[in-house]
């Protein structure tokens, strides 16, 4: 089948059903949570133990019908944002669930008044064996909720506040269309994108001029819209008492302010690995120095287009022989019809996983382009596939991972399908090739995303001090933090300032991009792991996989032989990246030698 083909059936999560199936399932989510507030609201305290376990059950029960009605919804409207009628789908269900979420806000509150003690008796009950970690997770929050007035407000508020924007957002960005040389219509962002791993530079300079003027339009509103979502998170951690802008992320993610700071100060420690790697490119390339337009820049031309059942096989060939039953579960997505993968007019950008729920299957968004890096994106979600594949029985409340974890299985699977591609590159120039996509995609998850979490943190601290921030101030703290990474190895160029303004995670997940780093180092240990054990190590990662959230990410890490706590753990992570350049290096030396 040709790409253009691979389009996903949603009906599984409406039950065969059409847009309709959505509100049902919701209606049916709002009488019973009405039924559960009736019978429960200001009662959780005088549960005991079984009660407990059954209110929890029920609680899982609604939150599956209302998520998913909100995943379809949200599927059908990531591959056409400017179809109204799916906006107003989408808009609907949101509504229907933010009652249905407000109607329940007595339980979180309820929970975390309890005294500790109580609330462990409650845990001890038979029949939470998919909740404990969740619900002890959950009164962690216990400093920072409002009372149940202030909470139901601030939920309701929220679809018509922060979530209007991103979608605001969201939408404006996938209605970006930027006019190529030779293209009889303008193609997508993430079409005009691919053009910058061009071997001719003059191809890549004139995208990257291109993709700036198509940004040029909407600059403003997306500017203003940023600036409003920044406040908007400052005035919640006010509210709510956190004391930094990060401090609800890393709760979020099980993750201390020390342990995230020592990873962020470890990889700026080392941003020389990215700069010695560019300047080497800028030889291979014959240029005297890098402009921002060539970090991704093929450095051989011999790339071919990887036709879609080209990858699909490979992929799949590469899941299998890990384990059949990897390979098993990754055939699934393809034989069910869970992946959309062409990119289209007003479709979201880049790719994503959505684990939808526990019973019903995942599904993978992609915007497949025939490009080897494409089939490292197919593979990479596909991870993210199998870990939530593997999770459902952890059911709703702990098939998800914290975001620090979310990468793993994806980072793990990229690696597997890239050491495949490296074992069968047939020329000098291929491995050189293969190797040289290697070290820049770890650069781009582990140093340009602790870059642009210094561009977070940058301007979340200027938009509390400084009040509103001008497109000029944002484009300002923007190249500076890119700068802070990149030293004098590449030049920032003027048109590239307004860049940040496509990103969708300032927007909609603050904080959301050091997980890219920590993710992406913590699968670099488990590959590591797995080349050192060998097969015996199997068991213990699909382990790993199926324990979902239900443990802590020390104790997740520790199923596989790490040791998160370990302050060097980190240093020993950013070694194997150097292990990358160094291979990398070699690889271009060589080719240089022959020339």
């Amino acid at each position: 089948m040709a790409v253009e083909d691979i389009s996903w059936d949603l009906s599984p999560l409406v039950r065969g059903e059409d847009d309709t199936g959505a509100d049902r399932l919701l209606d049916e989510a709002a009488a019973r949570a009405a039924a559960f507030a009736e019978q429960h609201a200001g009662r959780i305290a005088g549960l005991d133990g079984p009660a407990f376990a059954a209110a929890i059950s029920e609680l899982q029960a609604i939150s599956e019908l209302a998520a998913r009605a909100g995943n379809y919804a949200m599927l059908r409207f990531s591959i056409d944002t400017a179809d109204p009628a799916l906006g107003a789908l989408l808009q609907r269900v949101q509504e229907k669930g933010t009652a249905i979420e407000t109607k329940l806000l007595f339980v979180e509150l309820e929970w975390a008044a309890l005294d500790d003690d109580h609330a462990e008796q409650l845990m001890a009950a038979d029949g939470l064996d998919t909740a404990r970690h969740f619900l002890r997770s959950a009164r962690r929050y216990r400093p920072h909720l409002l009372s149940e007035p202030e909470e139901r407000i601030l939920t309701e508020k929220a679809i018509s506040a922060n979530a209007a924007w991103s979608r605001l957002f969201s939408e404006q960005v996938s209605a970006i269309a930027v006019p190529l040389p030779g293209e009889d219509e303008p193609v997508t962002l993430d079409a005009a994108l691919a053009r910058l791993m061009s071997a001719d530079r003059d191809e890549r300079r004139t995208a990257a001029e291109a993709v700036t003027e198509a940004l040029r339009p909407g600059l403003r509103t997306r500017a203003f819209v940023f600036n409003t979502l920044l406040h908007d998170k400052a005035v919640d951690d006010r509210l709510r008492s956190y004391p930094h802008w990060l401090a609800a992320r890393n709760l979020s993610n099980e993750a201390s302010d020390e342990s995230v700071q020592a990873l962020l100060q470890a990889v700026r420690g080392r941003y020389e690995i990215a700069r010695r790697w560019y300047r080497l490119k800028a030889e291979l390339l014959g240029l005297e120095r890098l402009a921002d337009y060539d970090r991704m820049a093929a450095v051989t031309a011999d790339e071919e287009p990887v036709e879609w059942e080209e990858a699909k096989d490979l992929v799949l060939d590469t899941y299998a022989a890990f384990t059949p039953e990897l390979g098993d579960a990754a055939r699934a997505f393809f034989d069910e019809r869970r992946i959309d993968a062409p990119p289209r007019p007003a479709k979201r950008g880049g790719a994503f996983c959505a684990y939808t729920v526990p019973s019903e299957h995942p599904y993978l968004m992609l915007n497949y382009t025939a490009r080897r890096r494409d089939v490292l994106v197919l593979a990479h979600e596909m991870g993210h596939g199998l870990h939530a594949e593997l999770a459902r029985p952890r059911g709703v409340f702990e098939q998800h991972t914290p975001l620090t974890l979310a990468e793993t299985a994806s980072v793990f699977g990229e690696t597997l399908v890239f050491a495949r591609l490296l074992e069968q590159a047939p020329t000098p120039q291929s491995r050189l090739s293969l190797l040289a996509e290697s070290i820049e995609g770890s650069i781009a998850t582990v140093f340009r995303q602790t870059a642009m979490n210094g561009f977070e943190e940058a301007v979340h601290t200027a938009r509390r001090e400084e009040g509103e921030l001008a497109v000029e101030r944002l484009g300002e703290l923007w190249a500076r933090s890119q700068e802070e990474m990149l030293g004098d190895s590449v030049e920032i160029t003027p048109g590239y300032r307004s860049w940040w303004s496509y990103v969708p995670h300032f927007v909609s997940t603050p904080g959301y991009v050091y997980a890219y780093a920590y993710g992406q180092l913590l699968a670099l240990a488990i590959y590591q792991r797995y080349v050192d054990v060998g097969e015996s190590f199997v068991p213990s990662y699909l382990e790993l996989l199926r324990a979902g959230g239900s443990r802590s990410p020390e104790e997740l890490g520790a199923m596989v032989g790490i040791d998160l706590a370990d302050p060097g753990f980190w240093d020993g992570g950013l070694a194997l990246v150097e292990t990358q350049l160094e291979d990398a290096e070699a690889a271009a030396r060589d080719a240089l030698a022959r020339r």
